[in-house]
């Protein structure tokens, strides 16, 4: 790969695993809900977890997802049900202390699961694949790339956690939990229609 090449990969990942999405709404969420302490296996579950999927998805499943429209719309219509879905239990949760509240964070193989059933996840792993993974040396380039996702990608994945846990207390007063829930359920289900239109 090239430096222009690499360059190139680091900005798009910045720019992929920084920005509102469904795990970022979610690891936020569990910030403000739990604490960055109790969030970490939720974050190293989204920082290694998505890395993995685009290494798998590189050499291996890019190209039928490439080259099948049934699997493509299956993947497409089934994530965003998910999505939908995951988004109305954060904007209903409740606030803090509210027994419609999740009971305990993400654990690790949860939110490394979570990778596959996310749109966002996995048209960024195709298009990765299709854009960087070299056939002509395709471990080493699926590894770097999954490489610099790991880097840019844990650093998002606490980023979204710390800012959750900062919001904390603010968050604790009045209905602003509430406001916070629906504004993070909003974010998923926005960018589910956004993914249906591109």
């Amino acid at each position: 790969m090239t430096l222009d090449a690499l360059l190139t990969l680091f900005a798009l990942a910045f720019a992929s695993a920084w920005t509102p999405g469904p795990n970022n709404a979610l690891l936020a969420t569990s910030g403000v809900n739990f604490g960055l302490r109790r969030t970490v296996p939720h974050a190293l579950g989204v920082g290694l977890g998505f890395p993995l999927m685009v290494f798998i998805v590189g050499l291996f499943l890019g190209a039928a997802f490439q080259a099948s429209a049934v699997l493509r719309e299956a993947l497409r219509y089934g994530g965003a049900a998910m999505l939908l879905w995951v988004a109305w239990k954060i904007a209903t949760s409740g606030g803090l202390g509210s027994s419609s509240a999740p009971a305990r964070p993400f654990r690790f193989h949860e939110a490394a699961a979570f990778q596959w059933v996310n749109p966002k996840a996995w048209v960024m792993a195709i298009s990765l694949s299709a854009q960087f993974v070299n056939p002509a040396h395709p471990i080493l380039t699926a590894l770097m790339v999954a490489g610099v996702f790991v880097v840019v990608g844990l650093s998002s994945a606490f980023g979204w956690a710390a800012l959750g846990n900062v919001l904390r207390r603010f968050l604790s007063q009045g209905r602003r939990m509430r406001v916070f829930d629906a504004v993070m359920g909003a974010i998923i289900a926005v960018g589910v229609v956004y993914l249906f239109r591109h």
